[in-house]
Formats: C-alpha cells, sequence, structure tokens
C-alpha cells in the first residue's frame, strides 16, 4: 500500500459507524451530519474511506465525504464478506467489521482494484428508487392475489375480507401504473435516443430496455459487455476439478434477478425474429443441449447487443459486421 495514505475502514449501522484506521486506531461515531463533521476532523487530504454498500445508511456519509473531496469507495459486501471468511476470522463485531474493512481496501489499494465512488445525478437516484418500489409493489401484489385466491377455495368466505383484499388490490395495480409512467417519462426525458435505439433490437421489448438503462445509468457503470452479463447474472457457473468432479454448468444468479428474468422472456422472442440470436438458439439445439440453455445463451447475446448499441450510437442491424463492443 501507498505509504502515504492512510485507508480508514468504516462499518455502518443505523445509529453508529466504527471506524478503523491502517495506522490501527478504533473510533466510533453517530450517524448523523454532527458525527459527520467530528470524523471528517480526523481525515488529511491523503485519507481513502472505504465501506460497504448497505442499502440507506452509507449513503449519506458517503456523499457528505464525497462533497469534502475526500476520496470514497463504496464496495460489494459479499466480496468483504468472503474477505473474511478467507482470513478465517471467527470475531462478528461492527469494530471487527470495520478492521476487516479497512484490510479489504488495503488489499484492493495494493492491487489497483479500488474505485472511487461518485454520487449519481439526481434523476436516477429516483429512477432507482421508483423500480425498486415496482419491485415491493409487485411482490405485494402477488401476494394479495394468492390470499384472495386462498380465501375463495375456502367455500364461504367473509365478504369484509374479500373486500378489503380486492380494494387494496386495486389501489396496488392504481400506484403500479402511475410509478411505471412516471418512471417511462424519467428514462425518456435522460436518455431518449439510446432507449430508441435499444427498442430497435428484435426481441429487446420497452420495459426491459428502460430497467437497462436506469440499472447502468446510461451503460455508464460497465466497461464491458462481459461486466454487464456478469451484473445480469447470466454467465456461465462451472464446476470442475480432478477427473472426479465435473458439476453441470449453470448460470450464477449472482446479479439482478429482475433485470435477468426479464431477458429471459426476451430470450423467446428473440430466438425467432433476432438473426443473431436466431442462429446461437438453433446451434445450440443442434447439439442436442437443452433449450433452456439455448434460451440462456440468448439473453446472453441481446445483453451484448444492447451494450455495442448503448456504446457506438448505431441502431440495430442484422446486417452488420463490425467490431463492436463485445
Amino acid at each position: 500500500m501507498n505509504k502515504d495514505k492512510e485507508i480508514f475502514g468504516i462499518d455502518i449501522s443505523k445509529d453508529y459507524f466504527d471506524v478503523y484506521t491502517s495506522l490501527g486506531m478504533n473510533h466510533q461515531f453517530e450517524n448523523t451530519p454532527v458525527g459527520f463533521r467530528c470524523f471528517r476532523k480526523l481525515l488529511s487530504g491523503n485519507a481513502h474511506c472505504v465501506m460497504e454498500a448497505t442499502g440507506y445508511y452509507h449513503y449519506r456519509l458517503a456523499s457528505y465525504l464525497f462533497k469534502e473531496e475526500i476520496k470514497v469507495s463504496v464496495v460489494n459486501p459479499l466480496s468483504v464478506k468472503r474477505f473474511i471468511q478467507m482470513k478465517l476470522s471467527r470475531i462478528k463485531t461492527d469494530k471487527s467489521d470495520a478492521r476487516m474493512i479497512c484490510l479489504y481496501g488495503e488489499y484492493q489499494e495494493d492491487l489497483k482494484l479500488l474505485k472511487l465512488w461518485r454520487p449519481s445525478e439526481a434523476s436516477q437516484r429516483e429512477s432507482l428508487q421508483i423500480v425498486r418500489l415496482l419491485d415491493q409493489y409487485t411482490k405485494q401484489t402477488t401476494a394479495l392475489k394468492n390470499k384472495i385466491h386462498g380465501e375463495e377455495i375456502l367455500g364461504k368466505p367473509s365478504k369484509i375480507v374479500l373486500r378489503s383484499l380486492k380494494r387494496s388490490l386495486r389501489n396496488l395495480q392504481k400506484e403500479r401504473v402511475l410509478l411505471e409512467e412516471a418512471l417511462m417519462t424519467q428514462v425518456e426525458q435522460e436518455h431518449r435516443d439510446m432507449l430508441a435505439r435499444l427498442c430497435t433490437i428484435p426481441g429487446m421489448g420497452r420495459k426491459t430496455a428502460i430497467l437497462m438503462l436506469v440499472l447502468t445509468d446510461g451503460f455508464t457503470k460497465f466497461d464491458t459487455a462481459s461486466q454487464l452479463c456478469s451484473f445480469c447474472g447470466i454467465t456461465p457457473l462451472i464446476k470442475q476439478s480432478g477427473s472426479s468432479i465435473r458439476g453441470r454448468a449453470r448460470i450464477s444468479k449472482m446479479g439482478n434477478q429482475k433485470l435477468r428474468n426479464l431477458l429471459f422472456l426476451c430470450s423467446f422472442t428473440a430466438s425467432r425474429h433476432n438473426k443473431a440470436c436466431a442462429d446461437i438458439y438453433h446451434r445450440i439445439v443442434n447439439k442436442g443441449k437443452s433449450k433452456k440453455l439455448a434460451l440462456i445463451a440468448v439473453s446472453n447475446k441481446l445483453v451484448k447487443q444492447a451494450f455495442a448499441i448503448a456504446t457506438s450510437g448505431l441502431c440495430y442491424d442484422e446486417n452488420y459486421r463490425s467490431q463492436l463492443p463485445a
């Protein structure tokens, strides 16, 4: 690690955040603006703060440090968890977590892999909030439909209960329509041209294109199509070792579930109407592989086409053969 740079590992909870420095010092502050200012007094111009992405709790502190021109990195909690397991740590406290985040930050900094964080634009944050709320409403809608079905098969359901459930279901459906319209308006204002170009891909639905634009912040969060495929969770996971272990290859499913599901639905249409996708589909099926595996490959191809079109500024052309980003 660069000796002139001091790493601060931060473990954040609802009320407090614990800090461990690369100099071996522990601190705890309130997760409030007052606590932020107290923490700021410890930081020099060479400080680099590392914290996990913890839903809503990390965002205020990260934004404050960014405004104060302090280097901030927000890392994947799963990566830190695997790092802790690698270290065989048997202690699980806020202080120990802060120490492990600091060690992880030092390790990543040595490899030049510690990326700096910057806040999203206000419109991007609002779009992400709408997507999360829509996902929550979708789950609630499914739960209400199941509950209504369960009450109806009783034979003599309570009219009061059924009316209440159906009224709640109608309200949720209305809210979903309003949110979907607001999201569409937001995305069209920010990414009108890119959205139009993505929709020229045969099999790429408008809803899928909108969600992809929101989750990738207009395809600015990823440098390659392979990274985007990993984010979607449609990259293969292969388990092989020696001569005895020959695990069946499957997709990782470590990415965004909603986007992965939409892409899989799009693959049915793309395998028939998208020439490149149809070629992949028939090639895999003709080898005796399952149709599901072929559709997953089609989903992967759709993501690569979307990335190429979004970053090249071109519309879809099935006869185009150039070195587009892969």
